[in-house]
């Protein structure tokens, strides 16, 4: 027998293990029709069939019934900023003006505790009913900032990484600070709550035009010292923020090695973007065994460019999936997934289901050095899933009717779905929220 908490019957999908190529993607996807998940102490016992589970309960019907749903992994935000969750559709303007028009004044509010947890709560809603589970968060300089969204995550017990954000040049002076400042903040903040019931810190320089070599020195010293830690920052974003860079980094050959230089590349160091690399750079962040978020709602919005998914399979790079709000548009991951799918066809490079899924779920967790830990349904990990209602709208209905298999549906789910095609999310074998309920789970 299992010993268990409690077990659903559903419809589940999942990618069974990592891979270096969308053919291993489709060799390692799992479908289960009629499946059993047992979950105890907030981690996967198993996954099975029915018919092979059943013989496991401990009644007969000591099971919750959702047959008409699918059951898919948490969803994994690579890179996204909860401070911009009030400017999210600022109209006009390309990266560099449009930090300076609109993000910045926003920005500005977070030194107040409060303001910052009011934005946080709202924040935390808006992922967990989009069935995200973890996250990758930018907060503001202000340590108040981070202080506020870790309590909230706290208490959800999420798997959430954050940080504040460094910042000491090419800002407005009610957001810059010296690097020892910078330094002292962020330390105090990682000893407080890095590690933290399942809260990670990561160290969050923004970018390189917005700091000096005294601030990177400042980035480099806290990453010898915490090496568990994250590193997490912006990368080729923008071509005016490139040739920015290279202005102000002249000796550098090129945008990531600035970065590199202050030995910042490695595991757990996740750049957002990477529009514009030259090969060296994709070659590097290889070797140094890095990884990407590609945010494909925010690059189309800014203007920005198509992030190369055919490159990153060539490179063999890590790659998660970030919504990027503020910049993004949508919290949802299956918006964005079809987001994806449409800069692939730009390029001609097909993004099938099977492969969109795996990067907002295991790729996205090793992307982030997390795959032993959340993911897919393995035995033994996190129990962090979302339960999708497949067919919430008249159009959705019709489209499901016709789908032959479960790729077919998943591609409908992320090409027509929405934040109204989730119906539950479960955080550590919890049910954290639900739509019936429109909010956070008691």
């Amino acid at each position: 027998m299992i010993d268990y908490c409690s077990a659903l019957r559903g419809r589940f999908f999942d990618i069974a293990a990592v891979a270096d190529s969308p053919q291993e993607i489709a060799q390692h996807a799992r479908y289960l029709e009629d499946g059993l998940l047992f979950i105890a102490e907030g981690r996967i016992a198993a996954l099975m069939s029915w018919e092979e589970g059943q013989s496991h309960l401990r009644q007969p019907n000591d099971w919750t019934d959702l047959r008409d749903k699918l059951i898919v992994p948490g969803f994994i935000d690579s890179h996204l900023h909860y401070p911009q969750t009030e400017m999210m559709g600022a109209f006009g303007e390309q990266l560099l003006e449009w930090l300076t028009t609109y993000t910045f004044p926003v920005e500005g509010q977070y030194h107040n505790a409060g303001h910052a947890a009011q934005m946080s709560a709202f924040f935390l809603n808006q992922l967990l009913s989009n069935g995200t589970t973890t996250a990758l968060v930018f907060g503001t300089v202000h340590p108040e900032s981070v202080d506020a969204l870790f309590a909230a995550a706290a208490q959800h017990n999420m798997r959430l990484i954050a940080g504040k954000v460094m910042m000491d040049r090419n800002a407005p002076d009610y957001l810059t600070e010296s690097a020892e400042q910078s330094f002292r903040q962020t330390r105090e903040l990682i000893l407080r709550w890095h590690n933290h019931q399942r809260l990670g810190y990561a160290i969050t320089p923004r970018f390189a035009p917005t700091s000096t070599p005294a601030l990177l020195e400042a980035v480099q010293r806290l990453r010898e010292e915490f090496p568990d830690t994250w590193l997490h920052t912006h990368l080729s974003e923008n071509p005016q923020e490139v040739e920015w860079v290279k202005s102000l980094w002249p000796e550098h050959e090129n945008y990531l090695d600035v970065y590199h230089h202050y030995g910042l590349t490695g595991k757990r160091s996740v750049f957002a973007h990477a529009l514009h690399l030259q090969d060296a750079e994709w070659d590097c962040l290889h070797h140094s065994d890095s990884a990407v978020a590609f945010c494909p709602t925010s690059n189309l919005f800014l203007g920005s460019g198509l992030f190369r998914l055919h490159t990153c399979w060539h490179k063999q790079v890590k790659m998660g999936i970030g919504t990027d709000v503020g910049a993004g548009t949508t919290f949802s991951m299956l918006r964005t997934l079809g987001e994806a799918y449409k800069i692939g066809q730009l390029q001609s490079y097909k993004l099938c289901a099977s492969e969109a899924f795996y990067h907002a779920t295991l790729g996205g967790a090793r992307a982030l050095c997390l795959d032993d830990k959340i993911g897919n349904f393995a035995a033994g990990k996190e129990a962090d899933f979302v339960v999708l209602d497949p067919a919430v709208s008249p159009l959705q209905q019709l489209r499901d009717a016709r789908c032959h298999d479960i790729y077919e549906r998943l591609f409908m789910l992320m090409t027509l779905g929405d934040d109204r095609n989730i119906a539950q999310t479960w955080i550590n074998g919890e049910c954290a929220w639900r739509r019936d309920t429109l909010e956070v789970a008691a």
